[in-house]
């Protein structure tokens, strides 16, 4: 519907280049009033200027272009007016224009992610993923349950003879002899020197082996 109303992205161009008359003309406008309103101001200093100089049938005519002048200043605030209104509606439209085809390519890429992403598709995707999920699990079953002879293994029995080592364990270690007691440490009273012992007397060989060494020594 907005494609019949505003046309396609040639119209909009059009659009475009009537906009930038509208306010080439409007530029126009505003310079004739100007003209037109210092005309005004020339003709009322004028009648002045005769009125002065008692010429009455002067300031009169001077009058007169003036109300002429007034009057196409008028009548060109008022085309400046239509001018406006024309460019407010064209830009208006312009803009919905634009908002309506960034809709359209919204709503275009949202189809585009649907279908890629169809339901269907994300459903058969999870159930894939579950049932990857569920062999993985047995997988790992599997590898865990105990082979060969480690599955003929029964739990109870071999409770039973870890009770049995540890209770004897426990009955070895009641059985071991008490170890021997260290040896009692000297403790000397404070004030005291320990008593420190007393040496020997060197005997003949000592001193032969002193007299050789002082000897060697000189």
């Amino acid at each position: 519907m907005f494609t019949r109303i505003f046309g396609k992205p040639k119209q909009e161009a059009n659009a475009l280049t009537t906009l930038d008359k509208l306010s080439e003309t409007l530029e126009m406008l505003e310079k004739k009033e100007n003209l037109l309103l210092k005309k005004v101001a020339a003709e009322v200093e004028k009648a002045k200027e005769f009125t002065r100089s008692k010429n009455k049938r002067a300031a009169i005519q001077c009058l007169k272009r003036k109300k002429l002048y007034e009057q196409q200043v008028e009548q060109l605030g008022n085309f400046q007016l239509r001018i406006h209104d024309q460019m407010i509606m064209l830009e208006g439209a312009k803009a919905t224009t634009e908002t309506v085809d960034a809709l359209r390519t919204g709503a275009a890429a949202m189809k585009a992610m649907q279908k890629a992403t169809n339901i269907d598709d994300v459903d058969k995707t999870m159930d894939e993923i579950n049932e990857q999920t569920e062999n993985m699990k047995q997988i790992q079953e599997a590898l865990s349950a105990p082979i060969g002879a480690a599955a003929d293994f029964d739990e109870d029995e071999l409770e039973a003879e870890l009770e049995e080592l540890e209770g004897a364990e426990l009955e070895e270690q009641l059985l071991q002899p008490a170890t021997t007691a260290p040896a009692a440490t000297v403790h000397v009273a404070p004030g005291r020197q320990p008593i420190r012992p007393v040496p020997s007397k060197p005997t003949p060989e000592e001193d032969e082996l002193a007299a050789l060494q002082a000897e060697m020594a000189l």
